[in-house]
């Protein structure tokens, strides 16, 4: 049985959600576009926005609801874009405002609604405020963190802060006064206790907004506030604790404030607008406070990113994000790659195996109740690239122990970096995630543009293609487009809603174990399996092996490098891998995940 069996069978034309009644996001699932290595246009090696546009068919076709864009404001691109200039502007390396405009409109037309990345926590050094703030004009230093240095004459930065690029988080200017930069020194943070920030960034939103823009993904919107007094953290290495503990720059309780003002800006202008936080919390529980019915719609699960291939991990990360999503009304989100980590082929121990995992890894999330994430080239099943020559690495971290100072004499040489080597990588760095796509073709640029591109691409991607796995039933491309085809046909899948009520998720007959289906516990959480309001219940299973169900469906993941024989709990629709059963058992491929319905 291979995983394209019953997909056109069993396909409609409408989303669970659009089904269900329910607001558009929460069973969304929602495409990822890094606009500079998407398509490029012009020729120039760099995608652009009228190269998205010439590829949105690939999108609709997919079966995608959403596409999510990157930065194209107008930028000196210190930060691939996450340093804006203008915010109300289409940097012309991207295009210029009428091709954003025809880009929604072609979107919308194709049934594809569009997310604009907004970056509030920091400008670029190059934004009028900030040069007017160098420039020493009366209260424009009021809108950024300056703070006079310690130590003798202010030589030492104002608190022990760092960059999550490395090195220290301060940045010294020529009168002696520092600034904070969480990121890149080109990269200054925003003081939010200041009015004309507020109000500034409520204008840019609203901007987008009557462009017909359908969302807003806030970037670090987990770090617009800092803890009052800006104290020391008294220890190094900080920013391996992001996401792990407390920290004085992020998370703080202050943001929820500005994201039910953003909440109520969305509002106004009908139901279908959102926001979605780049958020990093110590707990879910932390996380599911951005999501609360008066602040953003959906919250980035990096948990589940970050969890290793490890059955008890991942149902320990579902379960503890579910509960929490479901304390507050919301749905959760689930994310394997992004255009900031190593993409999941390669985390997951690359080559046939890893992309074998990447497969499976897929399947898991598109079958777990709430939203998706995909990033773009895991439906190719791409995987990182790791030997990019030093000279074309544009990641700032790459940079990262070069901090430019100013002092009366200019600018400091810069100091060469150390970088610890990470085998999954390249340096654990982001240049290897942002390669551009390949489209067709057996060479380089494999469709992305007339010419070349702005990384290069690997010899050998022509048959990780587009146009190369277009037809292959066997390919990840089809299995993505399979996934989704079902994703939208089965009631049991995506909406949060499905299937609410004791019992929904238990399948008629005996469970794998042999039981009526009820695990013998009337939990509504999940947490002792199940059911979740959602409708999905965790079932009995072998090591190594995961089990749950919702409504009319099944979803089984082999962990384990080999097979597992269990009872069938259904008919398979869908696997990651070719599946042996006589409709009473089945032989589960090892790393593998299997779909099935009754």
């Amino acid at each position: 049985m291979t995983h394209d069996s019953t997909a056109v069978q069993l396909a409609s034309s409408s989303s669970n959600a659009t089904a269900s009644g329910g607001g558009w996001w929460r069973d969304a699932v929602i495409y990822q576009v890094y606009v500079r290595s998407f398509a490029d246009s012009d020729g120039d090696g760099i995608g652009d926005l009228r190269g998205v546009r010439s590829r949105l068919p690939h999108l609709a076709r997919l079966g995608v609801d959403a596409v999510w864009l990157t930065p194209f404001y107008v930028s000196p691109q210190a930060d691939g874009g996450y340093d804006v200039a203008d915010y109300r502007a289409v940097d012309p390396l991207f295009g210029d405002l009428s091709d954003a405009d025809e880009l929604v409109r072609a979107a919308h037309a194709l049934g594809l609604r569009v997310i604009v990345d907004v970056v509030p926590n920091h400008t670029s050094e190059q934004h009028p405020w900030f040069r007017a703030a160098l420039a020493g004009e009366p209260g424009a230093r009021e809108r950024y963190h300056f703070r006079p240095g310690r130590g003798p004459d202010g030589a030492e930065p104002p608190n022990d802060w760092e960059s999550i690029f490395g090195g220290p988080a301060w940045t010294r200017v020529p009168d002696g006064d520092w600034y904070l930069h969480l990121f890149a020194p080109e990269q200054p943070d925003l003081d939010w206790d200041h009015p004309e920030v507020a109000a500034e960034f409520a204008s840019v939103l609203r901007f987008w907004l009557d462009l017909g823009i359908d969302g807003f993904r806030i970037d670090v919107a987990h770090g617009m506030v800092k803890a009052p007094g800006l104290p020391d953290i008294g220890r190094g290495a900080q920013a391996t604790l992001i996401g792990t503990e407390p920290l004085p720059f992020f998370d703080q309780d202050g943001v929820h404030e500005i994201h039910r003002s953003w909440r109520r800006l969305l509002d106004s202008y009908g139901s279908g607008r959102i926001g979605v936080a780049e958020a990093w919390a110590p707990t879910s529980e932390r996380l599911a406070l951005y999501v609360r019915p008066d602040e953003l719609h959906q919250a980035f699960n990096f948990r589940f990113l970050n969890c290793p291939w490890d059955p008890a991990a991942m149902r320990t990360v579902i379960d503890e994000s579910l509960a929490a999503t479901t304390a507050v009304g919301a749905p959760t989100t689930w994310v394997l790659s992004n255009h900031d980590v190593v993409r999941h082929v390669t985390r997951y121990g690359g080559g046939a195996r890893g992309l074998a995992r990447a497969r499976a890894a897929a399947l898991l999330m598109l079958a777990l109740p709430g939203s998706a994430y995909v990033y773009q080239g895991e439906e190719l099943g791409l995987p990182e690239v790791a030997d990019l020559p030093d000279r074309v690495r544009q990641d700032p971290a790459f940079r990262r122990g070069r901090r430019r100072l100013w002092d009366t004499d200019g600018p400091a040489e810069p100091v060469e970096p150390k970088d610890p080597v990470e085998p999954e990588g390249q340096d654990g760095l982001r240049d290897g995630c942002r390669v551009p796509l390949p489209w067709s073709g057996a060479e380089p640029p494999y469709g992305f543009g007339p010419t070349g591109s702005w990384l290069p691409q690997p010899a050998g991607w022509g048959g990780l293609s587009v146009a190369a796995q277009t037809g292959d039933p066997h390919s990840t491309l089809e299995l993505y487009r399979a996934a989704l085809e079902l994703r939208r046909a089965m009631p049991g899948l995506g909406a949060p809603e499905a299937g609410t009520g004791s019992g929904a998720g238990a399948q008629p007959g005996a469970d794998p174990d042999g039981s009526d289906g009820s695990d013998g516990s009337d939990g509504s959480d999940g947490s002792d399996g199940g059911p979740y309001p959602c409708g999905m219940r965790w079932q009995p299973a072998p090591e190594g092996v995961l089990l749950f169900t919702r409504p009319g469906f099944a979803c089984t993941l082999n962990s384990r490098p080999d097979p597992v024989e269990l009872p069938a709990p259904g008919r398979p629709v869908l696997s990651s891998a070719p599946v042996e059963t006589d409709g009473r058992t089945v032989r589960l491929p090892p790393d593998s995940c299997t779909w099935w319905s009754w």
